[in-house]
């Protein structure tokens, strides 16, 4: 399984595009484990630090009942 970031050649992951980081998101509002995405180790950091930015800012929520 390829990484969804490196077939795409992207870099930087955009806090602010919070469609992109809803399909990483489990649906209780959870960052999926990499084995479950195929995202490779380098990217998942970068995307765990994206949805927290975007959680701290009030763009994604922290937790959905």
């Amino acid at each position: 399984m390829n990484c969804y970031f490196c077939q795409r050649n992207i870099d930087e992951i955009d806090f602010k595009n919070t469609i992109l980081l809803g399909k990483f998101l489990s649906l209780s509002g959870k960052i999926k484990p990499r084995k479950k995405t195929g995202v490779c180790a380098f990217h998942q950091r970068r995307l765990k630090k994206a949805v927290k930015r975007a959680r701290y800012l009030g763009l994604l929520p922290y937790i959905t009942l």
